[in-house]
């Protein structure tokens, strides 16, 4: 009970973030939007490797490989083999962005700082090496508002005769709740997540004309969109140990190409402003609403192995892995059209270090502290002309650092509970310097981890 009484506190401060965000990336107009990691701030700090990550000590929710699930802490009576005990954790997520844009051979730059939740999940021992896990996270966000003042030119004559400003924006995104399990049977792990993504997009571009003498009314040209079905990911984990305090850890994880049901909107019309800068519709010139169509998501999977060394006389430890991810966005179409995307791929490497992995039994509070690190390099998804004319997809790196925080005493009368603070800092560059966008990104992730032991039965003496 204590455990979500605590959650209920983190819920309502996610409201807030989520509705306080600021983002403007020109980018998300590609896709489904720019993509948010699909990991835990723990596997973050490391570099964002999930395939083969299994925490040992199961005080966070690994989903972005569902085999990992059979990892949770449990233990069974000697004679029924039942549970008789077992580790529940909520995990909770939030991201705080600052996003930096500049164009090449232009000393301005632009900042926007997004705040917003990065997921929810709670996980639970059904029994021994199986493990259930349920929650909610955002997949993608477009968010982008962009001006751009112009000079009309006469298609007949070739001649400049108006002056027009025109707006482009963007807003929506996507998001995947799931129920997922996982089981072992000797060392070989397998799990699934069923879930609905569900998202929208609305796209609009808003041009007026300004001329001294003729009033032009400004025109408005909406695509507003739907989408939503069930949504499948799977992932196995194999197990190998290379001496008793050694194991290496292979991993696969993805999705196939599956397809959404998607509804749009599509408008054309001319609007007044009101005074406090509302819009107000004037002329229809072209209204369908309800145009049924499908969404493609595109195949995508991720390879990798962790390395881990848990020792348990001394209390420590540490891990080094290393994932290979790949996306088939080529399969993408959005109501039956292609995009500016292409096929991706991702190195991530990073690994953690604890320097014991007694927990509250280690006198010395860093002694306590895992400390996180690792890099990323691949190519965008995102694929545009350069300042050279020439089509490319974007180039991206980033590193990052991170920290697991246990905080909290021990409680009397609750001798089993846990609490930590992952923390993970991560700085990462789309674009080079034939982009005609540099976007650079500063991300603070951090995951509140609460975990206490259920299922327990009471014994007297």
């Amino acid at each position: 009970m204590r455990l979500f009484r605590r959650s209920f506190l983190i819920l309502p401060v996610l409201s807030v973030l989520h509705v306080a965000a600021q983002d403007n990336s020109p980018y998300s107009r590609y896709g489904l939007g720019d993509i948010i990691p699909a990991g835990n701030a723990s596997t973050r700090g490391m570099g964002g490797i999930s395939a083969g990550f299994r925490d040992p000590l199961f005080m966070s929710v690994n989903f972005g490989n569902p085999a990992s699930y059979s990892n949770t802490w449990a233990l069974k009576e000697r004679t029924t083999g039942r549970l008789e005990a077992g580790r529940v954790v909520l995990d909770v997520g939030v991201n705080i962005d600052s996003r930096t844009l500049r164009e090449p051979n232009n000393p301005q730059r632009f900042t926007s700082t997004n705040a917003q939740f990065s997921y929810v999940q709670l996980a639970l021992p059904l029994k021994q090496n199986w493990g259930l896990a349920f929650g909610i996270r955002p997949l993608t966000r477009v968010g982008y508002k962009q001006v751009r003042n112009e000079r009309l030119t006469d298609p007949n004559t070739g001649q400049q005769i108006e002056n027009a400003t025109t707006e482009f924006s963007g807003d929506g995104g996507a998001f995947l709740p799931t129920l997922g399990t996982g089981f072992a049977i000797k060392n070989f792990s397998a799990g699934i997540n069923v879930g609905y993504l569900f998202g929208k997009k609305e796209i609009s571009t808003r041009r007026t004309i300004i001329n001294d003498t003729v009033l032009y009314n400004p025109g408005r040209f909406t695509n507003r969109s739907s989408f939503g079905d069930l949504f499948l990911n799977a992932g196995i984990q194999y197990s190998i140990p290379l001496n008793t305090e050694t194991r290496l850890v292979l991993g696969v994880a993805g999705n196939w190409k599956q397809v959404l049901n998607a509804s749009q909107d599509i408008s054309r019309e001319t609007f007044v402003r009101g005074a406090a800068g509302e819009e107000f519709r004037l002329d229809s010139v072209y209204i369908q609403n309800d145009i049924e169509g499908e969404v493609i998501y595109p195949a995508s999977f991720t390879y990798g192995f962790t390395v881990s060394h848990d020792a348990t006389q001394t209390g420590k430890g540490w891990l080094i892995g290393a994932d290979l991810g790949q996306t088939q966005w080529s399969q993408y179409r959005f109501f039956g059209a292609a995009d500016s995307v292409s096929n991706n791929w991702t190195i991530r490497v990073g690994g953690q270090l604890s320097p014991s992995l007694k927990g509250y039994t280690s006198r010395g509070y860093f002694q306590k502290v895992t400390y996180r690190a690792g890099f990323f390099t691949g190519t965008d998804y995102i694929n545009i002309t350069d300042t050279k004319g020439q089509l490319k997809q974007l180039p991206v790196m980033g590193v990052t650092f991170g920290m697991g925080l246990p905080f909290g005493g021990r409680n009397a009368y609750s001798r089993n509970q846990t609490s930590m603070i992952n923390l993970g800092l991560e700085y990462s560059r789309r674009g080079d310097a034939d982009s005609r966008l540099k976007d650079n990104l500063f991300r603070v992730s951090a995951s509140f981890n609460l975990a206490d032991l259920w299922f327990g039965k009471r014994r007297y003496d």
